[in-house]
């Protein structure tokens, strides 16, 4: 056997993508017997082996499940195998094996505690003595640009900083797969935390789709979560942004819009004609669109319309642990996340916990002990000038808004005062 497998694998490459390989013809002594549609692997060790190839046929004829050690040549052009009969080899995949494509690809990947991290765009295989193996799998934009055959494209976006942005996540830190998978509808799970694995910022997806052309562009952005596409857009060009928005709905523009902060979403706005601005804004809440609007038309220069409610608030017996423990959940689309605004039952404002001090806190260590006292806090009279400049002076990531009685109004991002494009500070 171990001869075999030699013989069948000694042109088989170094390394493959799953995404090039599928739907690539399948070849049988000068004959095209069908199409891949599926790679089966066998979990036995750290990497899982890929055992055979699934073949779909075409005119109702049944798949093929052929071993690796009949495939002679693989390619993403072709891939040429070796058989004498047929139908010796027709038949499905059983329940309790893994395949790549209906188990893998382009399920969600969750972390230990049931956090999303990302998609899986890619599955990467390699030869190791004479055996294919499943290495990696493929979470970053760099994969999905590279399955939509754009590959030059992305490794010209991402020469400068490839390693940091490819996400290429080793197999050994997914945890095994349920068996009797069927057709598999779960997550792909990781043994690790999310906190762990390199993030690709918004940033970095807005310089992807900046480069990319319309229709390219369009279909990515389209593709992407809510959350996800409403910070990404506050960080493209206005120009990219104007076509983006163009391309929704006025209610998808609007649910993107409304996941901003009003300064956020007046930035985004102002890139667009008035009428279009007036659409997106008669669909979100009145008191949120009317502090857009303001602030698009200058006509009222105070803090508060920059304010967000979504922030973290906390009595002050909370223990350390018990924050941490419960942090991923109550910081979920939440605007500011780098602050815990410590409060009482009257919503007066004690204190404040940066998140380092957090991490850093003994277990049973009450907010009350760690919070600082002493905040840098605005009114809600105050000018954007006069906030800018405490932002300038203090460096915070956020500053609270508190009225005559300390009771907490709302939070002002940083960089919805220190990066405002629609130059309301001129």
């Amino acid at each position: 056997m171990e001869n075999k497998i030699v013989e069948a694998t000694h042109q088989l490459r170094e390394v493959y993508f799953l995404t090039q390989i599928l739907g690539t013809r399948v070849i049988n002594h000068g004959h095209r017997i069908g199409k891949l549609g599926d790679v089966i692997i066998k979990e036995n060790g750290k990497f899982p082996e890929v055992t055979e190839i699934y073949v779909v046929r075409r005119f109702g004829n049944p798949s093929l499940i052929i071993p690796l050690a009949r495939v002679k040549y693989m390619s993403a052009r072709e891939i040429v195998v070796d058989l004498e009969n047929l139908e010796a080899y027709e038949g499905e995949p059983k329940d309790d094996v893994i395949m790549l494509r209906d188990h893998i690809l382009d399920k969600k990947v969750l972390d230990i505690e049931d956090r999303e991290v990302e998609v899986v765009y890619d599955v990467k295989m390699v030869l190791r003595n004479n055996r294919l193996y499943v290495s990696d799998v493929d979470l970053s934009k760099y994969g999905l640009l590279r399955r939509m055959h754009l590959k030059l494209l992305a490794d010209w976006i991402y020469k400068p900083k490839k390693k940091a942005n490819q996400q290429i996540l080793s197999w050994s830190y997914i945890q095994p797969l349920p068996s009797h998978l069927g057709r598999f509808k779960g997550d792909v799970k990781l043994n690790v935390l999310k906190e762990h694995l390199a993030d690709v910022y918004p940033a970095d997806v807005a310089d992807i789709l900046e480069e990319l052309d319309r229709e390219q562009r369009t279909m990515i952005f389209q593709q992407l979560d809510p959350a996800r596409a409403s910070d990404i857009l506050e960080e493209i060009d206005p120009n990219v942004q104007r076509d983006l928005i163009f391309s929704l709905s006025n209610q998808k523009a609007a649910e993107l819009v409304d996941r901003m902060t009003p300064g956020q979403a007046a930035d985004v706005l102002s890139a667009l004609s008035y009428g279009a601005a007036s659409r997106i804004l008669a669909l979100l809440e009145k008191t949120k669109a009317e502090k857009i609007r303001s602030i698009m038309q200058k006509q009222e220069a105070t803090i508060f319309n920059f304010a967000t409610q979504n922030y973290l608030k906390l009595p002050p017996n909370l223990t350390a642990a018990e924050v941490r423990d419960s942090y991923p959940k109550i910081a979920k689309d939440k605007d500011v996340v780098t602050y815990i605004y410590v409060t009482d039952e009257q919503n007066r404002l004690l204190g404040v916990i940066d998140l380092k001090q957090l991490l850093k806190a003994e277990d049973q260590v009450a907010m009350r002990d760690i919070m600082v006292e002493n905040i840098i806090t605005l009114n809600p009279t105050n000018t954007i000038r006069e906030a800018y400049n405490k932002f300038a002076r203090y460096n915070f990531r956020a500053l609270p808004i508190t009225d005559k009685n300390d009771k907490i109004l709302g939070i002002v991002p940083y960089r919805d005062i220190m990066n405002l494009k629609h130059r309301i500070l001129e």
